[in-house]
């Protein structure tokens, strides 16, 4: 585990309002970052770089806001947007060392973009590094708090996580599903109801319940991002707005929809948008149900592929890894099982999400860092599952024909298509016998179903037992 603490090598001084610290010669950050990885050691776990970026983007948005107010001084207005962009682009990722596991509120990130970017700023316009030419709190977070800020950045980090990566990679999943549906209509099967044979049906059939399940995961996310929308930026400490002027949040939201090419608008709500978190524990909602439904088809596939002779064995998943260190030629359903892996941590983290909600205390929620960091890590998995999945174990899947259409004439299910000429009672009788002899309920009902053969033949057709037919429809005799 990566634990942090006072710095090993060459060090500079700087003061925050709390005194002076040691702080890496070399870094960009300050006395307060320094004070928080002195004090929050935890996890070795640090924000996610889509945090960080969010932070940078809100930074950004508040310099140039601050400067069309004429609140900041052009040239620091400019310093600061120029660094807070390369905060944004990731090319300062390094410079923030503060554990996840801080102050509930963020403040510690908060500032530590702080003191990155007021630094960057000050040797831009030429001064020292450390010496607050560019000063983190009266200049970089001019008209801001952390209460106000970093709720803010979740919302923009984890929509962007949603958009560019959950997204895209769903979709690419319902491309590969979709491709199965279509390729293998015209494949019989056996339905399973409690892991038991059932009636026929088409493997392209099951397959489009997949693809409609990923379906409405896109639509689970597209609906996730709607109550991110709205930011609590402009609230300041409590929500009042103290120390902001009144038209900051409007433009620092305009701002962002168009660094991010998504739509944010300031709060309706100032108080609810800093003492609650419901919205993303919603979106964290959502992100379990889109684990739920991938580990479905994951165990699906899994069952379906499993054998290749002792199992069902109507499919063959793709052999991407030796899947045994003992037994030769042995392929295990590794992708499958990696995608049960990832839902059952997404459930975790969504656990983890819910408890973050109940830290909502008056006009603050104090477990904001945790909730920022199990949701993008949600969603990195999530994205990341499925896209394999979709590339390693869906596009790659072949299936057993005559392995599912064997199975269908084995199954005692078959009688459910005799009942409606012979009733359900003498159907049932056909079905014991069947198991009790061996022989499938064709063959049974040739010789006591009372019916000529080729009325039973049609009856027992499978393609027939795939939709609907107005002919076939009653309690039976």
């Amino acid at each position: 585990m990566e634990t942090q603490g006072k710095p090993a090598g060459p060090t500079r001084r700087e003061t925050d309002s709390m005194g002076a610290m040691a702080v890496p010669l070399d870094a960009w950050y300050g006395a307060s970052t320094a004070r928080a990885v002195e004090n929050f050691p935890v996890s070795g776990h640090r924000m996610p770089g889509r945090m960080i970026r969010a932070l940078g983007l809100v930074k950004l948005a508040a310099a140039r806001a601050n400067g069309e107010l004429g609140i900041l001084d052009n040239r620091i207005s400019e310093a600061v947007a120029t660094a807070a962009r390369e905060v944004a682009a990731g090319a300062l990722d390094a410079e923030f060392p503060v554990d996840v596991f801080q102050t509930g509120s963020g403040t510690s990130s908060n500032m530590n973009a702080n003191e990155v970017i007021a630094n960057r700023a000050t040797e831009a316009l030429g001064g020292e590094r450390g010496s607050k030419l560019v000063h983190p709190n009266d200049h970089v977070n001019l008209g801001q708090s952390s209460n106000d800020v970093f709720p803010s950045a979740i919302h923009v980090a984890v929509r962007e996580a949603l958009v560019q990566d959950l997204r895209p990679a769903l979709l690419d999943l319902l491309q590969a599903l979709d491709a199965k549906t279509r390729a293998w209509h015209d494949i019989l099967k056996l339905g399973r109801t409690h892991l038991m044979d059932a009636t026929p049906m088409r493997l392209g059939q099951e397959f489009s319940g997949y693809a409609s399940m990923v379906e409405h995961a896109v639509a689970r996310v597209d609906r996730a991002g709607l109550p991110l929308e709205e930011l609590a930026i402009g609230g300041t400490a409590v929500g009042t707005g103290i120390n902001t002027h009144p038209d900051f949040a409007r433009r620092v939201c305009g701002h962002l929809s168009e660094l991010t090419g998504l739509k944010f608008r300031e709060a309706s709500n100032h108080f609810e948008a800093q003492g609650s978190r419901d919205g993303l524990v919603e979106v964290s909602g959502q992100l379990r149900a889109i684990a739920i439904s991938l580990s479905k088809i994951a165990n699906d596939i899994r069952w379906l592929a499993s054998g290749p002779r002792g199992g069902l064995g109507e499919l063959s998943l793709p052999a991407v890894q030796p899947g045994s260190s003992i037994m030769p030629g042995k392929i295990n359903p590794v992708i499958c099982e990696s995608v049960i892996q990832v839902a059952a941590q997404v459930i975790g983290h969504d656990a983890a999400v819910a408890q973050a909600g109940l830290g909502g205390v008056f006009e603050l929620n104090l477990m904001m860092p945790m909730l920022a960091y199990n949701l993008l890590e949600a969603i990195r998995l999530l994205s990341n599952a499925a896209r394999i999945f979709a590339t390693k174990a869906v596009a790659g899947l072949a299936a057993n024909p005559e392995r599912c259409r064997g199975l269908i004439e084995q199954s005692l299910a078959m009688s459910t298509a005799l009942a409606l000429e012979v009733g359900y009672d003498r159907a049932a009788a056909i079905a014991r016998k069947a198991h009790e002899t061996g022989r499938t309920i064709r063959e049974v009902a040739y010789a006591e179903s009372g019916l000529d053969p080729a009325e039973v033949d049609r009856l027992l057709d499978p393609v027939a037992m795939t939709a609907p037919d107005p002919t076939r429809v009653g309690s039976g005799a």
